[in-house]
């Protein structure tokens, strides 16, 4: 059950659809038999952790010849390759075993027992003593046979989030995993260790006891960070394999900047996107959905704005540095996003410190998370969205103007209504239900100036794009004059001919918007 497992489960992964993530073996080969052997990758639900898991086991495992396997993917073409395809005793572990069968604090003992007389099993002809812990067993199965173990734990941290922090299994937990990685023999016993799981090691206040490991995580993925999910790349192969509209993908599951990588898909829904042959929100499948909801319902410190406004398109600045990775103590606004971020609600943009919601998947689920909540406001915001775009697009400019005139009376809270740029920020609320089928930007380049709003139709949506222009103290006419002096539609042209122009002006003595909404060529 532990130890050299074989590779019939990275044969299922081969069996069925598969994406190349084999150069992530190449990093860990790495740091075999150096100080910096410790690796722990953390990562949100559905996006890889256990496919890479039984990857790396399937390589490392000396009790099977894998090589056919691994001859036609990235690591094959690796000059390490040989030198450690299996080549190791392989020690795996998936916690979340343990936690579903044992549910007290005894736990930890469980685990340390079952490893120990398995591993003994493996290993008759080396001499233990009764009194040797799991690992006095594998520093003299070491010593004696000269081999080095690989120590792979998936869901390293399914304790940590099913056990109080203060409770006895926590204690007992954190004290195990010191002695086996933190010991002074730990670099004899252990080639590699690999450890994955959804939050990174420091937290639950193990930082002193595992601070020997390289952690690779949402936040910071470092040079992993192309193995996180689907690059643009990948998909687009995918897309053309099985037939499927890539525009489609691309507005359901990209949207994740990881470290360096701009572009990033949820790799788990765009194959089940592609074995149903539908996008579909696959979100709530991955039991994540109520802790997301608890969290929006903390409301702190201005939280619900923040989640209306990346509802909206908008970004969010964040402080990810003062989380202490433990989901159980969530203390603030910036605590609430950082843990948002690592559960895969929130993309986030390390060189702008800001996160956003990434797709329609997500802010489908977003959605619901905050219906779940007594935010009845936002939800009538979310209602409220669909009349205006519908008013929009029919050409009711007066609708037009009703509707953002509540939408700001709703939103003031959010801030200073004194410039167009506030109003931009409000209009992208006010709009935030044509994001189903609009991309939306803000300030777009386009002919002799810059565009406030514009809303370019997705593929195969039959609406017409729009072109928004703001005025504060004006009138609503001036900005229609500005769209056509600036020649605004002439960028939008290149997408569609089926214009409208919408000019809209904020009164502040009256404290009311004025709307003028025109078809583009109409006046020509």
């Amino acid at each position: 059950m532990f130890i050299n497992k074989g590779n019939k489960a990275f044969q299922r992964i081969r069996n069925s659809e598969y994406v190349d993530k084999s150069g992530l073996i190449a990093i860990v080969n790495s740091t075999l038999f150096t100080e910096a052997c410790f690796t722990c990758v953390s990562r949100c639900r559905r996006f890889g952790k256990s496919m890479a898991a039984r990857m790396l086991n399937a390589y490392y495992d000396k009790s099977c010849n894998s090589l056919e396997l691994f001859a036609d993917l990235e690591i094959a073409r690796h000059p390490t390759f040989e030198a450690h395809l299996n080549k190791y005793p392989v020690i795996y572990l998936d916690m979340t075993d343990f936690v579903e069968t044992y549910k007290d604090d005894s736990i930890v003992a469980h685990i340390k027992e079952e490893l120990r007389t398995e591993i003994l099993e493996a290993y008759p002809q080396v001499e233990v003593r009764k009194t040797d812990d799991l690992m006095r067993c594998l520093f003299r199965i070491a010593q004696a046979t000269g081999e080095q173990f690989i120590f792979i734990i998936d869901e390293w941290d399914a304790i940590c989030r099913e056990f109080p922090k203060d409770s006895k299994a926590m204690d007992d937990y954190v004290g195990w995993l010191r002695s086996m990685f933190k010991s002074g023999n730990a670099l004899d016993v252990f080639a590699g260790v690999y450890m994955t799981g959804i939050l990174p090691i420091k937290k639950y206040q193990t930082e002193s006891a595992l601070n020997n490991f390289r952690e690779y995580s949402m936040i910071q993925p470092r040079k992993m960070a192309s193995y996180f999910g689907f690059t643009k790349e990948e998909v687009l192969v995918l897309a053309e394999k099985h037939g499927v509209n890539f525009d489609e993908l691309e507005k359901w599951y990209d949207g994740y900047q990881i470290g360096n990588e701009l572009s990033m898909f949820n790799p788990n829904s765009v194959m089940q996107a592609l074995e149903d042959g539908i996008c579909d929100s696959y979100w709530a499948r991955t039991g994540a959905f109520e802790t997301a909801s608890n969290y929006i319902s903390m409301n702190f410190e201005g939280l619900k704005d923040d989640i209306i406004a990346m509802l909206a398109g908008e970004s969010r600045q964040v402080n990810t540095t003062k989380f202490q990775n433990d989901m159980a103590i969530i203390r603030s606004r910036d605590d609430a996003l950082t843990v948002l971020i690592h559960l895969g609600y929130l993309s986030y943009d390390r060189r702008k410190q800001e996160c956003r919601i990434p797709n329609r998947e997500v802010g489908m689920e977003m959605e619901n998370a905050v219906e779940n909540t007594n935010w009845t406001n936002v939800v009538e915001t979310l209602q409220k969205s669909e009349q205006l775009l519908r008013a929009t697009l029919d050409g009711d400019a007066e609708a037009v103007a009703r509707g953002i005139d509540i939408a700001h009376d709703e939103e003031t809270s959010i801030l200073s209504y004194n410039n167009e740029n506030s109003m931009a920020c409000v209009l992208s609320i006010a709009y935030l239900y044509a994001k189903n089928d609009y991309i939306i930007h803000r300030e777009l380049a386009s002919g002799r100036g810059f565009a406030d709003l514009v809303f370019i139709p997705r593929k195969h949506v039959d609406s017409p794009a729009l072109v928004v222009e703001l005025k504060y103290d004006k009138d609503a006419d001036t900005a229609i004059s500005q769209i056509k002096r600036k020649k605004y539609p002439a960028k939008v042209a290149q997408y569609t001919n089926d214009l409208l122009l919408v000019g809209i002006n904020y009164d502040k003595e009256t404290k009311s918007h004025s709307c003028v909404i025109e078809r583009w060529g109409d006046d020509k």
